[in-house]
C-alpha cells in the first residue's frame, strides 16, 4: 500500500454547490480505496439520488457537503445535516456530521471538521454526532472492527486510521453497534423450539401481501416506529421515506423475504430480508452503463446473491420485556431463515444491532450468530 501523502498547508475547501463539486464529492472514494480489495464501489446514480433534493430525508432535514482539494486533486469530504426531526422527537437541536472520506492526513481531517462544525454552530447545534450518511435510518457509523470483509448492502466501509482521526478532532465515543453473521442452516435450539410451540395458538406469520401494499407498508413502519422509538437517537421513519425505501425493496426480494407476525389477527412484529447487492455490484465500478444493467439483472433473478442482509426488524413495544417478545423474534428469524435456504444464501448479516441492546443479542448469539464487524458513533459539544 502507498504511503500517505501529507498536505504541507491547509487544503482549499470547496462546498458542493454545483456538478463539478459535487462530482467530486461522489467520486473521491472511488481513489482513496483504489488499492482495497474489500471495497465496493456504490452505485453513482444511488448516491446521487441519496443527495439530490427529491429525496425525502430532506422534506425534514438540511445539508452542506465539502470537498477537500490539495492543489486541484480531491483528498477528502464531509457532509453536516440538522435534522428537525430529531428536535422535535429528542427536545435539543443536534447537528449531524457524516459522509466522511479523507487520506490519512490530520491537516485534512482539521479543516474538514472545522468546516462542518461552523456550519452547524451556525444553525444553532449544541452537539455534533456522526456519522450519519445522511441520517439514523440510513447508513451510520465509523467502522472499528471488521475491515478483513467486505461490507454489506447499505452497511458502511472505511479505513483504519478513521477512528483516531474523529477522536483527534474532539469528539468521543457515542454507541457501539455491531453486525452479527449466522449460517441460516442452523438446528432451533431447545429454547428457540419451546417457545415457538408455546406460541403457535396465538402468532401466525405470513408473507407480504403485495395486492396490498401502501397499507402493509405503512404496517411495517408504524411498526418499526413504535419499536425503535426509545433505542439511541431514533428518528421516525416518514411516510414518503418509508415509501419511498419499500417500493425499492419491493424490486428485489420475493415476497417471502418480508414475515409479518400477527399476535390474535393483529400485526406486531415483522422482519425484512435483502440480497446482499454489494455482491451483485461489486464489479460495476458505480457503473450501469453501458453493461451493467445487464449484468445486474443477471444476478439477482438468476444466480442470485449467496448472502443477505436483515436491515429492518421490529416488535412492538408492548412485547418487550415479556416473553413474547424473544418468543416473536425468533418466529421471525426462523420464517426469514427458511426463505434464505430456499434461494441458496449461505450467510445473513443482522445489522446494526445496538451493543447494549442485550436481549437482541442473546437472540442472535442463542442461535449461532457471531459479531463480524463494529461501528461507532461519535458526538462532541460545540461549545
Amino acid at each position: 500500500m502507498k504511503a500517505p501523502q501529507k498536505t504541507k498547508q491547509p487544503p482549499l475547501l470547496k462546498p458542493v454547490a454545483n456538478r463539478t463539486t459535487l462530482r467530486d464529492f461522489l467520486a473521491l472514494p472511488f481513489s482513496l480505496y483504489e488499492e482495497d480489495p474489500q471495497w465496493v464501489p456504490p452505485l453513482l446514480f444511488e448516491r446521487r439520488q441519496a443527495l439530490s433534493p427529491k429525496n425525502p430525508f430532506f422534506e425534514h432535514a438540511t445539508w452542506q457537503g465539502w470537498v477537500a482539494y490539495d492543489g486541484l486533486t480531491p483528498v477528502g469530504r464531509i457532509s453536516a445535516q440538522v435534522d428537525q426531526l430529531y428536535e422535535q422527537q429528542h427536545g435539543e437541536r443536534v447537528g449531524y456530521f457524516g459522509m466522511l472520506e479523507a487520506r490519512d492526513d490530520p491537516v485534512v481531517f482539521e479543516a474538514l471538521f472545522q468546516a462542518a462544525e461552523g456550519w452547524l454552530k451556525a444553525r444553532d447545534a449544541i452537539r455534533a454526532v456522526g456519522p450519519f450518511n445522511l441520517g439514523i435510518n440510513q447508513e451510520l457509523g465509523v467502522l472499528v472492527e471488521g475491515f478483513e470483509t467486505p461490507a454489506y448492502f447499505m452497511m458502511p466501509h472505511g479505513r483504519p486510521y478513521y477512528g483516531a482521526a474523529v477522536e483527534a478532532a474532539g469528539y468521543r465515543p457515542a454507541q457501539d453497534m455491531l453486525a452479527y453473521v449466522i449460517d441460516p442452516d442452523f438446528d432451533n435450539p431447545p429454547v428457540m423450539s419451546g417457545l415457538l410451540k408455546r406460541m403457535k395458538p396465538d402468532v401466525k406469520l405470513r408473507s407480504l401481501d403485495r395486492k396490498n401494499t401502501a397499507a402493509e407498508l405503512e404496517t411495517l413502519r408504524d411498526i418499526f416506529n413504535d419499536a425503535w422509538s426509545q433505542n439511541w437517537g431514533f428518528v421516525p421513519f416518514t411516510e414518503a421515506e418509508f415509501n419511498g425505501i419499500g417500493q425499492e425493496m419491493l424490486l428485489l426480494i420475493p415476497d417471502d423475504f418480508i414475515q409479518i407476525a400477527e399476535y390474535k389477527g393483529r400485526p406486531v412484529a415483522f422482519i425484512v430480508l435483502l440480497p446482499n447487492l454489494n455482491e451483485a455490484i461489486a464489479d460495476l465500478n458505480g457503473r450501469l452503463l453501458p453493461f451493467g444493467w445487464a449484468k445486474l439483472l443477471w444476478r439477482l433473478k438468476v444466480r442470485f446473491p449467496g448472502s443477505g442482509r436483515v436491515p429492518l426488524m421490529g416488535v412492538r413495544r408492548e412485547f418487550h420485556n415479556t416473553r413474547f417478545g424473544p418468543g416473536l423474534a425468533f418466529a421471525l428469524i426462523d420464517a426469514i431463515r427458511q426463505a434464505a435456504r430456499r434461494t441458496g444464501m449461505a450467510e445473513v448479516e443482522l445489522s446494526w444491532i445496538l451493543e447494549d441492546n442485550l436481549g437482541m443479542r442473546n437472540i442472535i448469539e442463542t442461535i449461532g450468530g457471531r459479531v463480524s464487524k463494529r461501528y461507532r458513533m461519535y458526538e462532541k459539544d460545540l461549545g
